[in-house]
């Protein structure tokens, strides 16, 4: 068994288990980013450190593995292709089915494992009336990792344990300290997957040329032709998402006219990002109707069972940690798919993926394309 050592707790935990259970267990730590390695925001050497101290605490052999090659042509590339075109992709997901469960799962069957496990908190269990695996939600409903992990395929799960997804983080938490892990309490890692928590624009900015240009009140729905007046400047759509409200630099305006979702105070949240004329929109109120959906495109779908689910009704996120929204599944032609909710969601965004769930189960999902009011 060859377990994912990120330095963290939940893959410390995880490896700790599965050796309780009689598994000869080896773990492996990946290096995925090696760009500024030295810099304050890329912790890989310290965490090296943890997971090797992990090993020699729980008794298991550790590997050091570098997959920054890997990492920077299938991830790295698409997270900067997607953000220029005015997407706002989630690297997490492509990480996980390009890098943990690709890269990771070939360099462990390499060495001879029958399974993989990581640290996630998600399950997999064996349907034996279709004998298909199934990704299921981690017990802990706010630790829940399956929208992360929704692009895993039949063969990928087969050969994949998530020893953690059975527990609750406090119990992660607890058993760590009780064994005596050397990061029983270290914080949970976020920021992007393998390059870490750092001022994103200033990271950006090293990748993607700046296109300063207006934005615009959309506040005014009612009649407008899309010709708002300029109440600011962007840096470049490139560092903006749907539903941003924070570094507008325009707190101070009000907007002109009837007030929709909001009061003359209301923060300002980016509506819309007009790549073709580089233009900004922005509207005042957390509840306006442009940053309302009731429906969405998705492309790129993939699906856990190898095959789409029938349509109809199903629950999906069109976003992490969004509680699971109602909504109807039609297939298009092709690997794509429509949703439609009858509660409409809030900034719904081009890149993001829209994941799909029947109850426990997560049946997969594709890449927002569009949202449609």
């Amino acid at each position: 068994m060859v377990v994912g050592l990120s330095g963290g707790v939940d893959s410390a935990v995880s490896a700790w288990l599965l050796k309780q259970q009689g598994y000869e267990v080896i773990g492996i730590f990946m290096k995925n980013w090696e760009d500024d390695d030295d810099s304050e925001y890329c912790s890989s050497n310290i965490d090296f450190v943890d997971a090797a101290a992990v090993a020699d605490v729980i008794g298991i052999e550790i590997e050091h593995v570098n997959f920054a090659a890997e990492y920077k042509d299938r991830v790295f590339a698409e997270f900067l292709r997607e953000y220029q075109a005015g997407r706002t992709p989630n690297p997490d997901i492509l990480c996980n089915a390009e890098i943990k469960f690709k890269a990771f799962l070939d360099h462990a069957m390499r060495l001879g494992a029958e399974k993989i496990a990581t640290g996630h908190y998600a399950r997999v269990r064996l349907n034996e009336q279709t004998g298909k695996h199934e990704l299921l939600k981690g017990l802990d409903p706010s630790k829940d990792q399956s929208y992360f992990l929704h692009r895993l395929n039949q063969a990928q799960l087969s050969r994949t344990l998530f020893p953690v997804g059975e527990l609750h983080k406090t119990e992660v938490r607890r058993i760590a300290a009780e064994i005596g892990l050397p990061n029983a309490r270290k914080k949970d890692s976020t920021g992007i997957c393998f390059i870490g928590e750092r001022p994103f624009r200033e990271f950006l900015n090293r990748y993607i040329q700046k296109e300063p240009g207006p934005i615009k009140d959309g506040t005014p729905v009612p009649g407008d032709q899309g010709h708002g007046r300029v109440i600011g400047k962007h840096v470049g759509l490139s560092f903006y998402t749907l539903g941003q409200r924070q570094g507008l630099g325009i707190g101070g305006i009000k907007a002109k006219g009837a007030q929709r979702g909001g009061g003359e105070h209301a923060p300002w949240f980016v509506a819309r990002k007009d790549m073709d004329k580089n233009t900004l929109w922005v509207v005042q109120g957390h509840a306006h109707p442009l940053l309302q959906s009731h429906a969405l495109r998705a492309l790129n779908a993939s699906w856990v069972a190898g095959t789409p689910p029938p349509p109809g009704a199903v629950a999906s996120k069109a976003r992490y940690r969004q509680t699971d929204a109602t909504c109807t599944l039609d297939l298009i032609e092709g690997a794509s798919f429509r949703l439609a909710f009858p509660d409409a969601q809030w900034a719904v965004t081009p890149g993001q993926s829209a994941v799909l769930y029947d109850g426990e189960v997560c049946l997969g999902g594709g890449v927002i394309d569009a949202a449609q009011r």
